[in-house]
């Protein structure tokens, strides 16, 4: 044998061959927990025939609440459209008409005047509000709610209604003319019959107990007599009085008070946007000379009152200092008794006031409120239109020389058997009538 075929003497004698089979492979492999014990599931309460009937029943209850809601809510109680902004009206002629036809009319028994706003006129009857063209009286837009209109005015470009809701007239609802959209909301405490003064920048509610004021977004600025659920006492100045007439200007409002203990009637004038909404700010409060006293005018911090008993127009300074009387020559039935919501039938030019008794109109300057002429036989005040002073007569309109109130022309307009109290309004070249709880257009 070779030497190559000779193993190594000092070579390491090899380990045996391993025996699959006997090695434990997970002898360095740690032991899985062991499971856990079993717990029997706890049986839920609601599995029972009778929870589940119970379950069933809230929900049915739920469900039921919701819809009475739905249906009974004050936005499922209301009807209303849009419309697009109207395109202009064609502008008045140059002069009052020799003639005037009836284009259309319509019921309209919560608005005591005409309501202008823009280019359109408004109706309101019953719960509607309704926007129309002026030209043919068609509808571009309503409002309509299941409570009934107390009254409907026009205020900063905007239509302000007020619903009967509960006890008072409390749901108030602004409005654009142009398009129907609801620009402001609110709920108040104002009076049945209430009617709205303006000044231009506040709007006052009427009443024979309180009296609350309002600015352009209908957030309360003043509130004036006997409060409900008053919070803070001691902030109104007089208790126990009720409220005649009322006007505004200027940023205040005045008026008629009738006092226990006071000898006569009491013209107060204070601020329609005091510090405080709540404790009003008396610009004065005098005693006058005679009971049935009636506030006719503001302008400035000037205030015309009327005392029948005395037969006379009294102006006041902004101090409540008098000014200057002058003789009233009116019939004492045309002051009997405070008019209809404690406004006055007045109307404003750029040079006059216009104030209608019951049978006469009489002119008062703007500048200072004194009397400059007087018509008989009228049916209401004046406006300006089409760039004359016309006033409603008895088969028709008279046109007038504000200056002096003289006679330019006549212009006869069949009324079919209407006597009462008429309102005018302008829109464009269209003339409004308000007759009674109807408004008549004529062009």
């Amino acid at each position: 044998m070779s030497d190559e075929s000779k193993a190594p003497e000092d070579a390491p004698e090899a380990d045996p061959a391993p025996e699959y089979g006997s090695e434990d492979v997970l002898e360095d492999v740690e032991s899985p927990p062991a499971p856990a014990p079993r717990v029997k599931a706890r049986r839920s309460p609601w599995n029972r025939g009778r929870d589940r009937v119970i379950a069933a029943l809230i929900a049915v209850v739920v469900v039921a609440v919701a819809l009475v809601v739905a249906v009974t809510s004050d936005s499922a109680a209301t009807d209303r459209t849009e419309a697009a902004p109207p395109p202009p009206l064609p502008a008045a002629p140059d002069k009052v008409p020799g003639s005037l036809a009836e284009l259309w009319s319509a019921r309209s028994g919560a608005t005591p005047v005409p309501v202008v706003a823009g280019d359109t006129v408004a109706t309101a009857d019953g719960g509607e509000v309704a926007d129309r063209d002026p030209l043919t009286g068609q509808i571009r837009w309503h409002y309509s709610r299941d409570l009934p209109l107390c009254t409907v005015n026009e205020t900063w470009g905007r239509l302000n209604a007020v619903y009967h809701k509960s006890l008072n007239c409390s749901e108030v609802t602004q409005l654009d003319p142009g398009t129907g959209r609801i620009t402001a909301q609110r709920n108040g405490n104002a009076e049945l019959g209430t009617q709205l003064v303006s000044d231009g920048s506040h709007v006052t509610t009427t009443g024979k107990k309180l009296l609350d004021t309002w600015r352009d977004d209908l957030v309360k600025s003043a509130e004036y007599g006997q409060v409900p659920a008053l919070v803070n006492a001691g902030k109104q100045p007089r208790t126990g009085c009720t409220y005649g007439t009322v006007a505004a200007a200027s940023g205040k409002v005045g008026v008629i008070e009738r006092c226990p203990g006071d000898p006569a009637d009491r013209l107060t004038v204070y601020k329609a946007a005091p510090e405080k909404d709540d404790e009003p700010q008396v610009s004065f409060s005098s005693v006058l000379a005679g009971k049935r006293a009636r506030v006719i005018a503001m302008s400035g911090d000037l205030t015309a009152v009327v005392l029948p008993d005395q037969k006379l127009l009294v102006i006041y300074n902004g101090d409540g200092s008098q000014r200057a009387a002058y003789p009233l020559d009116v019939p004492e039935s045309d002051l009997a008794q405070d008019p209809p919501g404690g406004t006055e039938a007045t109307t404003r030019t750029t040079q006059n006031v216009y104030w209608f008794s019951g049978s006469k109109v009489l002119a008062l300057s703007r500048d200072d409120l004194s009397p400059r002429w007087t018509l008989s036989s009228a049916m209401g005040p004046g406006i300006t239109f089409a760039q004359q002073l016309v006033v409603p007569i008895k088969g028709g309109l008279a046109v007038l020389n504000e200056n002096d109130g003289s006679t330019i022309r006549t212009v006869g307009v069949d009324r079919r058997g209407y006597a009462g109290v008429v309102r005018l309004g302008a829109a464009g070249p269209v003339l409004l009538e308000q007759r009674g709880d109807t408004l008549t257009a004529l062009k």
